[in-house]
């Protein structure tokens, strides 16, 4: 969802500052390919420091702090490799079960982020590795709350998504009651902490479903680049940026808001696994790739902008062509995004791309997991996709096959553990 309305800090953030990295993703968070969906997800920020990494270290000496006003995984820099997956409570556990599972998380995560291993069931698969900035950001399913007696409690913005045009979603790869989603810069690390809190989880909750996204290596370029997606778009343009006006608004749950107490400082995720028809996509010239976005492919230049004036150019959508029609198509994918169309929706967008082989046609099972965290997915993510699936050109290219909502609760406070303010606030 690239032409999402742009939005900034509020100034109540304890950071002490935000600095953007380079845009790393593959199918990030320029475009929103078909839904808020849309191939959206490179790029990333973050609000506290990385060390190691980020003063000149080696890759893997990167460390993001545990704790803090918000989970990581949220404002930091985006990684290379991320996993994703879901688990549900087995019957029986409620709420001491889920509790003395999310206590039994944070020691392992907090250990495991500091590059130390695990206490338990540590395979050693990432002994040799530094923490690689792994981050682990916890999120609950509707679900959850009614298996954990915990129902009183359930935001109302917790509400299931609504069915969109051209959904063809696979309830066994969406959903769950706690969803993880685990990024580093190193494939082994996110395997090794995925396996960790698997087997940490035995007898409590079972793996629901699992996925494996991918997206440009730090320093893979010769210099800061925002990241193409699989379909060779420049895919990061227009995501929010800390740094402006309003953006903590639009990305976390205000305290005294309309949502419950506990959920004060946390966010909304919404993941959706869209496949992409590159077959189909490959076939059009690059002529006709450029009108159904609205950008150029070579640089990322607006069709209503000269050529080679850069992505960072404003969109003018009254721009005619040479031709006197519209210079973006009317069904262009950054015309049907964009902010005065859509109330001033906004989301952050961290999508990774995946790849996961050939379909049984022999069609790549290839395109983007899209993650978008916001203050509430019925003014970000709903009005926004609903939009696009019935208007962007993009959407005859893209198939959105998996779904999830998920409440993201805030940080983890010195001496506390994940989901502690749901579970004893």
């Amino acid at each position: 969802m690239e032409e999402v309305e742009a939005v900034g800090h509020d100034g109540t953030s304890a950071s002490t500052g935000f600095t953007r990295r380079a845009l790393l993703g593959t199918a990030g968070a320029g475009l929103l390919v078909g839904a808020g969906a849309g191939v959206a997800g490179a790029v990333a920020y973050r609000d506290r420091p990385v060390e190691g990494a980020a003063a000149g270290g080696a890759l893997g000496a990167g460390r993001v702090p545990f704790r803090g006003e918000h989970q990581a995984g949220i404002l930091e820099p985006q990684q290379a490799r991320v996993q994703l997956a879901a688990f549900d409570l087995v019957d029986g556990a409620g709420r001491d079960g889920l509790r003395t599972l999310l206590q039994r998380w944070t020691k392992a995560v907090e250990r495991l982020t500091a590059g130390e291993p695990a206490e338990e069931f540590d395979n050693q698969v990432a002994l040799d590795a530094g923490p690689c900035s792994l981050t682990v950001t916890l999120g609950f399913g509707a679900a959850l709350f009614d298996k954990a007696g915990l129902a009183d409690r359930r935001p109302a913005a917790l509400e299931p998504l609504p069915a969109f045009p051209g959904d063809a979603l696979d309830p066994a790869r969406g959903d769950g009651d706690l969803f993880v989603q685990i990024g580093a810069d190193d494939a082994l690390v996110t395997v090794h902490a995925l396996r960790t809190l698997q087997k940490l989880a035995a007898g409590t909750a079972a793996l629901r479903w699992q996925s494996a996204g991918f997206a440009r290596t730090p320093g893979a370029t010769a210099r800061p680049m925002t990241g193409r997606n699989l379909m060779g778009q420049i895919d990061g343009t227009n995501n929010p940026e800390p740094g402006q006006d309003g953006f903590a608004a639009k990305v976390f749950c205000a305290a005294g808001g309309d949502g419950p107490a506990w959920s004060a400082g946390g966010s909304y995720l919404v993941f959706r696994r869209i496949r992409m028809l590159l077959d189909h996509w490959e076939e059009l010239p690059v002529e006709r790739q450029e009108r159904v976005i609205g950008r150029r492919k070579s640089d990322g230049s607006p069709l209503s902008a000269p050529a080679g004036s850069g992505e960072g150019t404003p969109v003018d959508l009254a721009a005619q062509g040479p031709d006197g029609g519209l210079a973006v198509p009317s069904d262009a994918h950054v015309r049907v995004a964009a902010p005065a169309g859509n109330g001033g929706a906004a989301m952050l967008r961290r999508g990774f791309s995946y790849h996961d082989g050939a379909l049984p046609d022999g069609s790549p099972d290839a395109g983007l997991l899209f993650l978008a965290f916001q203050a509430d997915p019925r003014r970000g993510f709903t009005p926004v996709q609903r939009k696009l699936s019935r208007g962007d050109g993009l959407s005859r290219f893209l198939r959105h096959e998996a779904s999830g909502l998920y409440v993201v609760p805030p940080g983890v406070p010195a001496g506390g553990y994940l989901g502690q303010q749901l579970l004893e606030g």
